[in-house]
């Protein structure tokens, strides 16, 4: 007797309205499984191709902005509503506790979201089991909470290990990319299309502009020193959303650096893969991530990488790219400086290609990840 395929609920409440990666895994996954011939629906907090929109207080909206303003100092934490993200998280959940009823498989790397339907169906009020994807770094206290955990690293894997709780399964998957889609390419076309120098060397930041854990103050300082240094040819092109304090690090950068920054904010997703195509090297100047989408980006798209040097990004990168402490002054302005031999950049380019497409392509992973869903339905004892 044949089995029936489960049916796959993935959501984001951020998809079609905010560019991080969570949102691009959302989609990249939904889209993965769609080519696999999986019954999954895509599930966002704004209309787009491939999305079924759901309503839901955006965190941009005035409304949420001023209700966890108001809610903020009378207890908002304990019922989701400490932030703007924890509103739009709830308010969704609100809205799509009706439309998941009849799907066996919740996928999510939203907490507030993830934590939401956990609770609601060991209440016996919600039918799809929880997959949570840690996506976002949560600590012990929220990770203890799922059934299923899903994560991206072997380093966060061994790290959670002794403290994992009895009956909670956890699978370790990374996230992947598209290596059709994010693929080295006519890289003066590329430039032609965004306004850069056809004969300059590119380097490219993909993230939130922002100073707290994406540090793009340190990359601007970082930038101009390795400029004073001797890389006159180069321009630093900065890809990401808008933050607080956005617009004044645009001002910060143009005042500094003139027209050797270029900044791109709320890119459409949609012109990342000529804007990789565009650069000669990719700079993440976070201390750390849970995982990184966008270098798997950078790497498919063959360019070399350089970032913080810790455990999981190695596990990452590999070969691709170099790694240097980042928390140091002068010592990204450094390897920027390595990056001036052309033909080992190259290298290292094509060995980062190689890499995400044996390590981390959609065809990789995908796979996995149906066997995930396998495992967890076969087990009764959990509904």
């Amino acid at each position: 007797m044949s089995v029936r395929s489960p049916r796959i609920a993935v959501a984001c409440s951020g998809l079609g309205h905010i560019q991080r990666g969570i949102e691009s895994w959302a989609f990249d996954l939904a889209q993965g499984l769609r080519a696999a011939g999986q019954d999954v629906t895509l599930f966002g907090g704004a209309p787009g191709v491939g999305i079924r929109p759901v309503r839901c207080l955006r965190r941009t909206d005035r409304a949420a902005i001023g209700l966890a303003s108001a809610l903020r100092h009378v207890g908002g934490w304990r019922y989701g509503a400490a932030s703007p993200y924890e509103i739009e998280q709830t308010s969704f959940s609100l809205a799509l506790w009706p439309l998941v009823r009849s799907f066996d498989l919740l996928h999510v790397q939203d907490p507030a979201i993830a934590r939401w339907f956990e609770r609601a169906r060991r209440l016996g009020l919600s039918r799809p089991r929880v997959i949570y994807a840690n996506g976002t770094g949560e600590g012990a206290d929220v990770m203890r909470g799922f059934s299923y955990l899903q994560l991206l690293t072997q380093g966060a894997a061994d790290a959670w290990a002794g403290q994992r709780p009895a009956g909670q399964s956890v699978f370790t998957i990374p996230n992947f990319i598209d290596t059709r889609r994010f693929s080295p390419g006519d890289k003066l076309r590329a430039r032609r299309g965004f306004g850069l120098p056809e004969s300059a060397t590119i380097i490219l930041c993909c993230a939130a502009i922002r100073r707290y854990h994406k540090r793009i103050d340190y990359l601007l300082d970082e930038f101009e020193t390795f400029v004073a240094r001797g890389g006159q040819d180069a321009i630093l092109v900065i890809a990401g959303g808008r933050e607080d304090d956005t617009d004044e690090l645009i001002l910060a950068g143009q005042h500094m650096l003139g027209d050797r920054v270029r900044f791109l904010p709320n890119l459409p997703r949609e012109q990342m893969p000529d804007l990789y195509r565009a650069a000669d090297m990719f700079a993440l100047t976070s201390l750390q991530e849970m995982f990184g989408i966008v270098l798997l980006e950078a790497m498919a798209s063959g360019l070399p990488v350089i970032c913080n040097d810790t455990a999981d990004f190695r596990s990452i990168v590999g070969n691709g790219g170099i790694f240097r402490p980042l928390a140091d002054p002068g010592a990204l302005a450094a390897g920027l400086a390595a990056f001036a031999d052309v033909p080992w950049r190259q290298t290292l380019g094509q060995a980062a290609r190689a890499r995400v497409e044996r390590t981390f392509s959609a065809q990789t992973v995908i796979g996995d990840i149906i066997r995930m869903y396998g495992s967890v339905m076969a087990e009764k004892h959990n509904g």
